[in-house]
């Protein structure tokens, strides 16, 4: 099969759950190795989700913290674009430097088109909530603080079909967002591909390996939700050591280009 640029389409590897226990120790190796790298893109992942609390509080809309939250797994994948160019550079023996990380991005033009997907799933899943909340709480719905949303939530019968219609409409954005995205951002940083080929490739890898890929998804999501419940600062460690990972799985689902 050809892509629509006309070059031989990406072999996608079937997986296990053991090509996903290998992928993240060989992830959290290379955050032991450079550490610094992933520090600094964590860091910068965590202060977006601080940033965008802050705006929240300040607007008086602090409610949307736990939608916040949820969401905010759903940028995880653009933000560790770096780190999967650290585990690549790694992994070939070149040197590593956040200079060289980002001429190699930015090289990338693709990966541009992959971002503006990303965040537009992320602000649909945004403004979904906020529709939600006006259909099924009220539509000048406002809670001074986000203990009173909670209380409301889960006490009223409006809150509880909130809560559930909220939560399902998440998951399958998430899932939608993580099969076009899981293996296109790091295939566009090692391939001269189209975004359009990336994100087949990416939905290919998720079906031809269902259980074990939506594993790795409930995964992620768990991990970076409780992360980003101590004020985003567990994520700090916790993106770097998974954008690591995502990029050794990448390595075992796509088959090298043959000689």
């Amino acid at each position: 099969m050809e892509t629509i640029s006309g070059k031989a389409d990406p072999v996608v590897r079937p997986i296990t759950a053991a090509d996903i226990a290998e992928a993240l120790s060989q992830g959290l190796r290379d955050f032991q190795a450079m550490p610094l790298y992933g520090l600094a893109f964590g860091a910068l992942y965590a202060a977006g989700g601080i940033a965008i609390l802050l705006c929240l509080t300040a607007f008086g809309m602090v409610y949307l913290v736990y939608p916040l939250a949820a969401g905010f797994a759903m940028i995880g994948p653009f933000v560790a674009v770096g780190l999967y160019e650290v585990s690549r550079r790694r992994e070939a023996g070149r040197p590593v430097s956040f200079g060289a990380i980002w001429a190699t991005i930015r090289s990338r033009s693709e990966i541009g088109w992959m971002a503006f997907v990303t965040l537009f799933v992320f602000v649909v899943w945004m403004y979904q909530v906020r529709l939600l909340i006006a259909l099924l709480l009220g539509l000048n719905a406002s809670f001074s603080s986000l203990h009173e949303f909670i209380t409301v939530v889960l006490t009223t019968n409006e809150g509880l079909l909130f809560l559930a219609i909220g939560n399902a409409v998440g998951a399958a954005l998430s899932l939608i967002l993580f099969s076009l995205t899981v293996v296109s951002f790091p295939l566009l940083l090692d391939r001269d591909v189209d975004f359009v080929t990336a994100m087949i490739t990416s939905v290919r890898a998720v079906v031809t390996s269902p259980l074990p890929m939506i594993g790795w998804a409930a995964l992620i999501v768990v991990l970076l939700a409780v992360s980003a419940m101590p004020y985003f600062l567990g994520l700090v460690v916790t993106l770097p050591v998974l954008g690591h990972t995502t990029w050794h799985l990448y390595r075992r689902i796509i088959a090298p280009v043959a000689a």
